[in-house]
């Protein structure tokens, strides 16, 4: 019934906030985690479309980093949006940037591409521009075009503009959010291990120890994990669009994850009050 990561068309999602509201309703989801990238700008729709159901909504982003020189992506819940607005700006700037530069190259070999337009508050990433490969007929399909072009060891790829994972846990820290690390199996720039204890001594304050890549051996090491450093345990589907092999509430996890987080987040409110 609990749904910590998803994404709508603010970042790489195909569903607007109401869209996503109204098929989490479908799916039985209980609470739906706004967690776009690098952006709040779909909280708002987010909230007016859930308030006569009985669907919470947990403000969140997803924050990407770079660790050893690979992106690692940080989920914040509970941010203050004042505070986060600004920072956020910033990095949605450095995003457009780094698409921009992806474009170049691709013009470069000879795959002219340009983005279709975005509203205000919208992050361009390479979902977005493997699309515009489909469009164009470079390829035919958007996992073909990452992996000939837009994959992290493949010609077109950039890296995000420097933004550490420390910085952006102590980033969240500052705002008011609770930091966990996402899909950490899916982080490719080091032993899951290794990594956790740079960013315990960072901030982190939970794991998302459930996701749809991790296998249940994984996810066992997770829990032990969590248990040892005393982290929370948070998961979701990392939902992206209905035309995928995700769909909203397949982990069916428990509210109680949550009830965890909001204790923490309780709990440093009052200590910094």
């Amino acid at each position: 019934m609990l749904e910590l990561h998803c994404h709508t068309t603010y970042s790489d999602g195909t569903l607007t906030p109401s869209e996503l509201v109204a098929l989490a309703m479908q799916a039985g989801v209980k609470a739906l985690a706004i967690t776009d990238h690098d952006t709040l700008s779909g909280w708002e729709e987010a909230f007016a479309a859930a308030a006569d159901f009985d669907l919470e909504i947990v403000p969140g982003v997803e924050l990407s980093t770079v660790y050893n020189e690979r992106s690692l992506h940080i989920l914040g819940f509970y941010p203050n949006k004042n505070k986060l607005y600004s920072p956020l700006k910033e990095r949605l700037e450095g995003r457009k940037r780094r698409a921009q530069l992806i474009i170049n190259k691709l013009a470069e070999f000879g795959y002219p591409v340009e983005l279709p337009s975005m509203g205000e508050g919208i992050a361009p990433s390479r979902p977005h521009i493997a699309t515009a490969l489909v469009k164009a007929g470079y390829v035919k399909s958007s996992k073909e075009a990452f992996e000939k072009w837009l994959g992290d060891d493949q010609p077109a790829f950039v890296q995000y503009e420097k933004f550490s994972t420390a910085e952006g846990i102590q980033l969240l820290l500052n705002c008011e959010a609770i930091p966990v690390w996402a899909h950490p199996y899916l982080f490719r720039g080091g032993e899951v291990e290794t990594v956790l204890k740079d960013l315990v001594s960072a901030g982190v304050l939970g794991l998302e120890v459930y996701h749809p890549s991790h296998t249940s051996k994984q996810i066992k090491h997770l829990e032990s994990l969590c248990d040892e450093y005393d982290l929370l345990k948070t998961g979701g589907s990392d939902f992206h669009s209905p035309n995928s092999d995700i769909s909203l509430n397949q982990l069916h996890l428990p509210l109680e994850l949550l009830d965890s987080i909001k204790k923490v987040r309780n709990h440093a409110s009052l200590t910094t009050n």
